[in-house]
């Protein structure tokens, strides 16, 4: 079975810093969504799965703090990594604070970077096998205590 590759959100006013990511992600085998500002980030990140998002932190009308509450309002698994280069260890806290997996300043080191990626989407895998584990030891949890009092039935009634 096929797998797609994991799909990443870039969101940045920069049409060359944005150009640059693509590029590079699609190279390392992922499939990438560019957006130019907020409100057209909020719609792609509705209309694609998206795994990752990669958000500038100051960009015109809604700035990537605002961005990243929205998108947890949507998702509150979401991952996101603030990308700035405005980076302030006051941002970054505040950033880390409403949810962000990590804050980066530009200029960004790609390898740097590509780290940071792979170590937020391990993340997010452990998150969802963990629910899937969850849900199964519910189910366990319900269904054995059952079999069980049918078990005990049968045998007494056998005599």
């Amino acid at each position: 079975m096929r797998q797609d590759p994991p799909r990443i959100l870039v969101v940045d006013d920069d049409s060359q810093f944005c150009d640059l990511l693509e590029e590079y992600l699609v190279e390392l085998g992922y499939a990438v969504v560019i957006a130019r500002d907020g409100p057209e980030a909020l719609e792609k990140f509705r209309q694609n799965r998206v795994r990752l998002v990669l958000s500038d932190l100051q960009m015109p009308g809604m700035d990537g703090l605002e961005l990243l509450d929205r998108i947890k309002q949507i998702d509150p698994q979401a991952t996101m990594i603030m990308l700035t280069g405005f980076g302030t260890i006051e941002t970054a806290v505040d950033a880390i604070k409403n949810g962000a997996y990590d804050f980066v300043t530009k200029p960004v080191k790609l390898e740097h970077l590509q780290l940071i990626i792979t170590r937020a989407l391990e993340k997010d895998n452990l998150q969802k096998q963990l629910g899937r584990l969850r849900g199964t030891v519910l189910m366990l949890l319900v269904f054995i205590p059952f079999w069980l009092f049918v078990g005990a039935w049968l045998a007494l009634r056998l005599i």
